[in-house]
C-alpha cells in the first residue's frame, strides 16, 4: 500500500468527523459554527448552511476514504488511520465549540441553566 493511502485516510477520518456536529446542527434545525459565517469559524450559519456544510463533509470524506486506494475498514492500518483522525478530531472540536457552548467549564454552565431557571419561577 502507498503511504499516500494512509493520508488520504487521515484527512477522509477528519472531514467525516467534522460532517458529525454540522449535520446534526442542521438537522436539528439549530444555528452551528461554520467557515461561512462572520467571523469565521466563531459566528453562528443558519442550520441550512450547516445541513450543506455537513454534507459536503460526508461527501469528501466518503472520496478520501472509499475512493483512494483499496479501504478495508478490517485492516487495523486503514482504519486505524481514519480513526485516530476523526478522535483527534473529535477532542480539538470539543475544545474549540465548548468555548462557544459552554463544554469547556461544566460547571458555569450548569450553574447558568439554574439561575435561569430558578429567575422564572
Amino acid at each position: 500500500m502507498v503511504w499516500l493511502h494512509y493520508v488520504s485516510y487521515f484527512f477522509g477520518g477528519l472531514f467525516l468527523a467534522n460532517a458529525v456536529p454540522h449535520s446534526v446542527s442542521g438537522m436539528m434545525g439549530r444555528p452551528f459554527q461554520s467557515p461561512f459565517a462572520k467571523p469565521p469559524g466563531e459566528g453562528l450559519s443558519s442550520s441550512r448552511v450547516n445541513a450543506l456544510w455537513g454534507g459536503f463533509n460526508v461527501l469528501i470524506g466518503y472520496l478520501l476514504i472509499f475512493q483512494v486506494g483499496d479501504f478495508d475498514v478490517r485492516n487495523v492500518g486503514h482504519a486505524g488511520a481514519a480513526g485516530v483522525a476523526a478522535f483527534g478530531m473529535s477532542v480539538v472540536m470539543s475544545r474549540m465549540f465548548g468555548r462557544f457552548h459552554g463544554g469547556n467549564d461544566p460547571l458555569a454552565a450548569t450553574s447558568g441553566v439554574a439561575q435561569a431557571s430558578s429567575k422564572g419561577s
